[in-house]
């Protein structure tokens, strides 16, 4: 079951209120592109889409939080909605290597329920659309894959994994062009313009 888009559009816009950034932007950024993306492929929905890239965050609601925390707590606010297809991309979403990602015992407990989660789940196309479109979009437009991915380690460091994380996103961007018959970057608004902005990365307020 999906919300409506104006459903979705709501609840991002509660969440925004309730714990303020430009995760927001980013958010319906990746909706944006999923879209974009979806109404190139014909066995694809893009208005499904449009819908779980929108909340694909929206775990961020509860306030400034790691990435287990927000993948876990999106997935038990859709699923109170029972919007049960956002709450699997609540929990793929930061995944690209899927059960390759938990080859360790967690210790905390929601990375126990995302790794029980991600080990019985197996990624459809829109789970694989949004882990791409969330390397793609921020919340100043669009960019490529090795400027996101260079933003997103002079936040969070570079990973064990990370290499192996890209060569896997790069290869689900292929793989969608090859259904699409074009570039991705073909269809995200003025990509050309935003790949070249150099915004500092953003951090919470002290006060937050």
């Amino acid at each position: 079951m999906l919300p409506s888009i104006e459903q979705a559009l709501d609840e991002l816009k509660i969440a925004g209120q309730l714990n303020p950034g430009p995760w927001t932007k980013h958010s319906e950024n990746v909706g944006i592109a999923a879209r974009n993306i979806a109404s190139k492929i014909p066995e694809m929905d893009s208005e499904k889409a449009y819908i779980v890239g929108l909340l694909h965050d929206i775990g961020r609601r509860v306030g400034v939080v790691n990435i287990p925390k927000h993948v876990y707590e999106g997935y038990l606010f859709c699923l109170e909605h029972n919007w049960d297809e956002v709450a699997q991309v609540c929990m793929t979403h930061s995944y690209p290597l899927m059960e390759k990602e938990f080859a360790f015992e967690p210790k905390d407990f929601e990375v126990q329920e995302i790794k029980k989660f991600i080990l019985n789940c197996k990624a459809d196309d829109y789970d694989l659309l949004i882990q791409l479109c969330d390397s793609v979009a921020v919340d100043y437009g669009f960019c490529i894959l090795e400027k996101r991915f260079i933003d997103v380690a002079r936040r969070y460091g570079v990973l064990k994994n990370s290499v192996e994380r890209w060569n896997t996103t790069f290869a689900i961007k292929e793989y969608f062009e090859s259904k699409m018959g074009c570039s991705i970057y073909d269809v995200l608004p003025n990509i050309g313009t935003t790949t070249l902005l150099c915004p500092p990365p953003w951090k919470p307020s002290k006060n937050a």
